[in-house]
Protein backbone atom coordinates (compact mmCIF):
# COMPACT_ATOMS: atom_id res chain seq x y z
CA UNK A 1 0.00 0.00 0.00
CA UNK A 2 1.66 3.35 -1.06
CA UNK A 3 2.44 5.64 1.81
CA UNK A 4 0.58 9.02 2.19
CA UNK A 5 3.36 11.92 0.77
CA UNK A 6 4.45 14.57 2.86
CA UNK A 7 2.71 16.84 0.67
CA UNK A 8 -0.76 15.31 0.94
CA UNK A 9 -0.12 15.39 4.57
CA UNK A 10 0.36 19.14 4.69
CA UNK A 11 -2.52 19.74 3.16
CA UNK A 12 -5.28 16.79 3.03
CA UNK A 13 -6.91 15.13 6.70
CA UNK A 14 -5.41 12.45 7.37
CA UNK A 15 -5.83 9.40 4.79
CA UNK A 16 -7.87 6.24 5.46
CA UNK A 17 -8.39 3.16 4.19
CA UNK A 18 -11.39 0.36 3.63
CA UNK A 19 -12.16 -3.00 1.84
CA UNK A 20 -14.78 -2.25 -0.30
CA UNK A 21 -15.72 -4.37 -3.19
CA UNK A 22 -12.61 -6.56 -3.41
CA UNK A 23 -10.16 -3.14 -3.73
CA UNK A 24 -8.66 -1.90 -0.72
CA UNK A 25 -9.36 2.16 -1.08
CA UNK A 26 -8.25 5.42 0.09
CA UNK A 27 -10.03 8.24 1.10
CA UNK A 28 -10.10 11.33 3.11
CA UNK A 29 -12.98 12.35 5.07
CA UNK A 30 -14.28 15.95 7.13
CA UNK A 31 -17.36 16.66 9.06
CA UNK A 32 -19.33 14.83 11.46
CA UNK A 33 -19.52 11.37 10.66
CA UNK A 34 -23.01 10.40 10.34
CA UNK A 35 -25.17 13.53 10.57
CA UNK A 36 -26.89 13.66 7.69
CA UNK A 37 -26.64 12.50 4.00
CA UNK A 38 -22.20 12.74 3.01
CA UNK A 39 -21.43 14.90 0.15
CA UNK A 40 -18.76 11.98 -1.89
CA UNK A 41 -16.21 13.79 -4.04
CA UNK A 42 -15.28 11.96 -7.30
CA UNK A 43 -11.92 13.36 -8.92
CA UNK A 44 -11.43 12.94 -12.72
CA UNK A 45 -8.61 12.36 -14.81
CA UNK A 46 -5.45 12.62 -13.99
CA UNK A 47 -6.53 13.33 -11.30
CA UNK A 48 -6.77 12.33 -7.38
CA UNK A 49 -8.72 13.09 -4.22
CA UNK A 50 -6.17 15.76 -3.80
CA UNK A 51 -8.07 17.80 -6.48
CA UNK A 52 -11.23 18.47 -3.91
CA UNK A 53 -8.56 19.83 -1.26
CA UNK A 54 -10.18 23.28 -1.32
CA UNK A 55 -13.50 21.94 -0.79
CA UNK A 56 -12.91 19.46 1.92
CA UNK A 57 -11.60 22.51 3.93
CA UNK A 58 -14.85 24.42 3.25
CA UNK A 59 -17.32 21.41 4.03
CA UNK A 60 -15.30 20.85 7.23
CA UNK A 61 -15.25 24.72 8.43
CA UNK A 62 -19.27 24.36 7.51
CA UNK A 63 -19.46 21.43 10.10
CA UNK A 64 -20.73 18.93 6.74
CA UNK A 65 -19.50 15.49 6.63
CA UNK A 66 -17.54 15.08 3.18
CA UNK A 67 -15.65 12.60 1.67
CA UNK A 68 -12.97 12.37 -1.01
CA UNK A 69 -11.37 9.04 -2.34
CA UNK A 70 -8.91 8.16 -4.68
CA UNK A 71 -11.13 5.72 -6.89
CA UNK A 72 -10.06 2.53 -7.98
CA UNK A 73 -6.80 2.33 -10.10
CA UNK A 74 -5.56 5.89 -8.64
CA UNK A 75 -3.06 7.53 -6.09
CA UNK A 76 -3.62 5.21 -2.65
CA UNK A 77 -6.32 3.22 -3.99
CA UNK A 78 -5.68 -0.28 -5.03
CA UNK A 79 -4.55 -0.89 -8.79
CA UNK A 80 -6.26 -4.12 -10.13
CA UNK A 81 -4.15 -5.37 -13.78
CA UNK A 82 -7.25 -6.73 -15.01
CA UNK A 83 -9.30 -4.09 -17.48
CA UNK A 84 -12.86 -5.20 -16.90
CA UNK A 85 -12.06 -4.43 -13.24
CA UNK A 86 -12.56 -0.85 -14.24
CA UNK A 87 -16.34 -1.34 -15.62
CA UNK A 88 -19.33 0.80 -14.70
CA UNK A 89 -20.17 -2.32 -12.59
CA UNK A 90 -16.77 -2.09 -10.46
CA UNK A 91 -16.35 1.27 -10.12
CA UNK A 92 -20.06 2.11 -9.17
CA UNK A 93 -19.85 -0.70 -6.72
CA UNK A 94 -16.34 0.88 -5.19
CA UNK A 95 -18.95 4.11 -3.89
CA UNK A 96 -21.50 2.19 -3.02
CA UNK A 97 -19.30 0.41 -0.59
CA UNK A 98 -17.59 3.45 0.71
CA UNK A 99 -21.18 4.53 1.95
CA UNK A 100 -21.80 0.79 3.57
CA UNK A 101 -18.17 1.38 5.04
CA UNK A 102 -19.26 4.96 6.12
CA UNK A 103 -22.61 3.66 8.05
CA UNK A 104 -24.25 5.76 4.78
CA UNK A 105 -27.96 4.90 3.60
CA UNK A 106 -27.48 7.03 0.88
CA UNK A 107 -24.95 10.19 -0.65
CA UNK A 108 -25.17 13.16 -2.73
CA UNK A 109 -22.32 12.32 -5.43
CA UNK A 110 -20.16 15.17 -6.76
CA UNK A 111 -17.84 14.08 -10.02
CA UNK A 112 -16.35 16.25 -11.65
CA UNK A 113 -14.12 15.02 -15.82
CA UNK A 114 -14.29 11.46 -15.45
CA UNK A 115 -15.51 11.25 -12.13
CA UNK A 116 -18.56 12.44 -13.90
CA UNK A 117 -18.47 10.03 -15.94
CA UNK A 118 -18.93 7.43 -13.55
CA UNK A 119 -21.65 9.50 -10.84
CA UNK A 120 -24.49 10.02 -13.25
CA UNK A 121 -24.37 5.77 -13.80
CA UNK A 122 -25.11 5.53 -9.90
CA UNK A 123 -28.74 6.59 -10.02
CA UNK A 124 -29.05 4.15 -12.76
CA UNK A 125 -27.55 1.38 -11.43
CA UNK A 126 -28.28 1.72 -7.29
CA UNK A 127 -30.95 4.37 -7.39
CA UNK A 128 -31.87 3.09 -3.77
CA UNK A 129 -28.05 4.97 -2.70
CA UNK A 130 -28.62 8.23 -4.62
CA UNK A 131 -30.31 11.16 -2.80
CA UNK A 132 -28.20 13.52 -5.34
CA UNK A 133 -25.69 14.01 -8.26
CA UNK A 134 -23.54 16.63 -8.56
CA UNK A 135 -21.85 16.88 -12.51
CA UNK A 136 -19.07 19.06 -13.07
CA UNK A 137 -17.82 19.91 -16.54
CA UNK A 138 -19.36 16.20 -17.53
CA UNK A 139 -22.77 16.34 -18.45
CA UNK A 140 -25.19 13.37 -18.28
CA UNK A 141 -24.70 11.49 -21.76
CA UNK A 142 -27.02 8.37 -22.66
CA UNK A 143 -25.56 5.08 -23.85
CA UNK A 144 -23.92 6.01 -27.36
CA UNK A 145 -25.68 3.94 -30.53
CA UNK A 146 -22.32 3.14 -31.52
CA UNK A 147 -19.48 1.54 -29.65
CA UNK A 148 -17.69 5.06 -27.92
CA UNK A 149 -14.29 4.12 -28.80
CA UNK A 150 -14.88 3.37 -32.36
CA UNK A 151 -17.17 7.16 -32.46
CA UNK A 152 -13.49 8.65 -30.90
CA UNK A 153 -11.53 6.91 -33.52
CA UNK A 154 -13.66 8.21 -36.21
CA UNK A 155 -14.04 11.57 -35.59
CA UNK A 156 -10.80 12.50 -34.09
CA UNK A 157 -8.13 9.25 -35.27
CA UNK A 158 -5.96 7.50 -33.60
CA UNK A 159 -4.24 10.34 -31.79
CA UNK A 160 -6.78 11.28 -29.97
CA UNK A 161 -5.76 10.72 -25.93
CA UNK A 162 -8.82 8.58 -24.78
CA UNK A 163 -8.16 5.97 -28.27
CA UNK A 164 -4.13 6.23 -27.38
CA UNK A 165 -4.81 4.65 -24.03
CA UNK A 166 -6.63 2.06 -25.82
CA UNK A 167 -3.15 0.59 -26.66
CA UNK A 168 -1.46 -1.44 -23.65
CA UNK A 169 1.77 0.44 -21.90
CA UNK A 170 1.71 3.22 -24.41
CA UNK A 171 0.09 5.55 -22.30
CA UNK A 172 1.14 4.67 -18.77
CA UNK A 173 4.97 4.94 -20.14
CA UNK A 174 4.86 8.04 -21.72
CA UNK A 175 3.11 9.75 -18.64
CA UNK A 176 5.15 7.98 -16.57
CA UNK A 177 8.20 8.91 -18.07
CA UNK A 178 8.55 12.68 -16.47
CA UNK A 179 6.04 12.63 -14.06
CA UNK A 180 6.40 16.46 -13.13
CA UNK A 181 5.92 17.57 -16.58
CA UNK A 182 3.07 15.94 -17.08
CA UNK A 183 1.22 16.84 -13.98
CA UNK A 184 2.08 20.41 -15.41
CA UNK A 185 0.83 19.62 -19.14
CA UNK A 186 -2.77 19.02 -17.92
CA UNK A 187 -2.58 21.07 -14.93
CA UNK A 188 -2.92 24.07 -16.48
CA UNK A 189 -5.69 27.29 -17.24
CA UNK A 190 -8.12 26.76 -20.60
CA UNK A 191 -5.83 29.61 -22.59
CA UNK A 192 -3.00 26.57 -22.87
CA UNK A 193 -5.62 24.60 -24.94
CA UNK A 194 -4.48 26.92 -27.51
CA UNK A 195 -1.04 24.79 -27.40
CA UNK A 196 -2.77 21.74 -28.23
CA UNK A 197 -4.53 22.92 -31.46
CA UNK A 198 -4.05 20.79 -34.74
CA UNK A 199 -2.49 22.75 -37.53
CA UNK A 200 -5.86 23.36 -38.86
CA UNK A 201 -6.58 25.28 -36.08
CA UNK A 202 -9.22 22.58 -34.69
CA UNK A 203 -8.21 20.58 -31.18
CA UNK A 204 -7.44 16.83 -31.71
CA UNK A 205 -7.31 15.96 -28.72
CA UNK A 206 -3.83 14.49 -29.39
CA UNK A 207 -2.45 15.10 -25.74
CA UNK A 208 0.15 12.51 -26.58
CA UNK A 209 2.27 13.95 -29.16
CA UNK A 210 1.39 17.38 -27.48
CA UNK A 211 2.89 16.64 -24.31
CA UNK A 212 6.02 14.96 -26.14
CA UNK A 213 6.35 18.54 -28.02
CA UNK A 214 5.70 20.64 -25.31
CA UNK A 215 8.59 22.50 -23.35
CA UNK A 216 8.33 22.23 -19.35
CA UNK A 217 10.34 25.67 -19.15
CA UNK A 218 7.31 27.13 -20.39
CA UNK A 219 5.53 28.07 -16.80
CA UNK A 220 2.56 30.06 -18.35
CA UNK A 221 -0.91 28.97 -17.48
CA UNK A 222 0.20 27.11 -14.68
CA UNK A 223 -2.62 26.31 -12.00
CA UNK A 224 -0.54 24.90 -9.49
CA UNK A 225 1.63 25.74 -7.10
CA UNK A 226 4.93 23.99 -6.23
CA UNK A 227 3.48 22.02 -3.05
CA UNK A 228 0.03 21.43 -4.58
CA UNK A 229 1.82 20.20 -7.53
CA UNK A 230 3.82 17.99 -5.14
CA UNK A 231 1.10 16.25 -4.11
CA UNK A 232 0.62 15.24 -7.20
CA UNK A 233 4.11 13.78 -8.59
CA UNK A 234 5.30 12.88 -5.26
CA UNK A 235 2.10 10.26 -5.26
CA UNK A 236 1.88 9.25 -8.76
CA UNK A 237 5.89 8.29 -8.51
CA UNK A 238 4.66 6.05 -5.27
Amino acid sequence: KPAMSTALARQMPPVQHAKVNGIDMAYYEVGPRGQGVPLIFCHGFPELAFSWRHQLAACEAAGVWAIAPDQRGYGLTERPAAVTDYDMEHLTGDLVGLLDHLGAAKGVFVGHDWGGIVVWQLPLMHPDRVAGIIGLNTPFMRRAPIDPIEGMRKVFGEDMYIVWFQKPGVADAALAADVDKTMRFFMRRPAAIQQVAAPTGGSTFAFGDALKAWDKADTANQLLNADELAGFVETFQA
